[in-house]
């Protein structure tokens, strides 16, 4: 019988478009080690594994039971959630924004990205992204047609210089900017005189600003700032994505808002209004719950995950790994260690997995300077850490022990 994986696709326009995916063959991988019974401590997948706050859960509960929420919703959201949205830019950024039109709810930020990505862009369109970065920052405009101009992004510095230096080389300035600080993958976190830089650029170049900020409230150090806090979204064409997928350990319930400049806002809410009819109504209603309530949950996510970092950079170290710790978002960025560096991030990956039990993402499958990285997302307990450290390190002297032979 064939499977998924063996169904000739590729002779669709968009598919064509597309690499093959990076990850699918470590996933497979991890799929059958679990099948077989093996117990992998998977820092692969930023799937919060912390709970979503009870309030947030007793409010979905409340509201399901209510007559007239299981139809059809908004699909720009309703208005209590984009008010809520504007009051959480208010307070955290000092931002004002109009929940009318300035302000759209989204299937995570991940859809509104997509999706905007199709209201605006046309064939051929030129966009600048960071490499490495999440994949969607590039991919979601390929398929849309435009063509990635991928600038190298280990650090928002070297992000910076590149597209300046891109910019000086090139005909025409690009479309679109792309920004993703706190980084997916790298945890690289942009100071504020970058944001004051890029937006001079992109005001005097007529280039729209897209900035992705998922991982606005784990940080370690200073708060992630917003783009708004240095431009006004109706002098600067810029749109910023947020989530409450890692604020509030919300992956699952698909929840996001897309802000900023009416012309951008009201072109994804355009498109949307084709594509879907918004999320479930008492899932937007336990999202107001979560941006109005309490935040001593957010402080408290804060803190475990500053506390894994800090286990994982410590306990690898001591297994003779050395990763950088992140400033910020739940991922830690890790160089492979040196006697395993000509596998590449793919093959070290499946050793990882088959020798040590530790599930990994490969750094190429954010774009090619990801090449000789792994992603380790902080998504197992401190114990856990620790077990795949020791993992690590056995595995490690085997090596050693094999090459002395």
């Amino acid at each position: 019988m064939q499977t998924n994986t063996e169904i000739p696709t590729d002779e669709f326009y968009r598919i064509k478009r597309l690499p093959p995916y990076v990850f699918a063959e470590v996933n497979k991988l991890k799929a059958q080690l679990r099948a077989d019974g093996q117990d992998i401590i998977d820092f692969g997948f930023g799937n919060p594994d912390l709970p979503t706050p009870q309030h947030v859960i007793d409010k979905l509960i409340e509201t399901v039971q209510k007559p007239k929420v299981t139809g059809y919703s908004a699909s720009r959201g309703i208005n209590g959630l984009r008010q809520a949205c504007s009051r959480y830019y208010a307070r955290r950024f000092d931002v004002a924004l109009d929940p009318e039109d300035q302000i759209i709810a989204t299937m995570g930020s991940k859809e509104g990205f997509a999706n905007l990505a199709q209201a605006i862009t046309a064939p051929g369109d030129v966009i600048y992204a960071p490499d490495p970065s999440y994949p969607l920052h590039a991919y979601g405009f390929i398929i849309a047609g435009a063509k990635i101009q991928g600038i190298p992004a280990i650090t928002a510095e070297e992000y910076l210089a590149g597209v300046k230096d891109a910019l000086a080389k090139a005909d025409k300035p690009p479309m679109a900017i792309v920004i993703c600080f706190p980084s997916n993958p790298t945890g690289m976190m942009a100071d504020r005189s970058f944001y004051e830089e890029i937006v001079a650029i992109a005001k005097a170049q007529d280039i729209i600003i897209l900035s992705d900020l998922a991982y606005s409230e784990i940080y370690f150090g200073e708060a992630p700032p917003s783009i708004f806090e240095f431009a006004d979204p109706e002098d600067v064409m810029a749109i910023e994505t947020i989530s409450l997928s890692k604020t509030y350990s919300m992956a699952g319930w698909r929840m996001g808002f897309a802000v900023g400049n009416r012309r951008l806002i009201a072109a994804l809410t355009r498109v949307k209004s084709y594509l879907d009819y918004g999320a479930f109504t008492p899932i937007q209603v336990a999202a107001c719950a979560a941006l109005d309530g309490p935040q001593d949950c957010v402080e408290e996510a804060r803190e475990i995950y500053r506390k894994r970092r800090d286990v994982l950079v410590e306990s690898f170290g001591r297994a003779g790994w050395d990763i950088p710790s992140p400033d910020a978002s739940m991922f830690a960025w890790a160089p492979l260690p040196p006697q395993y560096a000509h596998l590449g991030s793919v093959e070290f990956a499946k050793l990882l997995m088959l020798k040590a039990g530790v599930a990994v993402s490969p750094g190429v499958g954010f774009g090619e300077n990801g090449e000789g990285y792994v992603r380790m997302a902080l998504v197992e307990n401190e114990q856990r850490i620790r077990q795949a450290a020791r993992n690590m390190k056995s595995l490690m002297q085997t090596s050693e022990t094999v090459a002395a032979e």
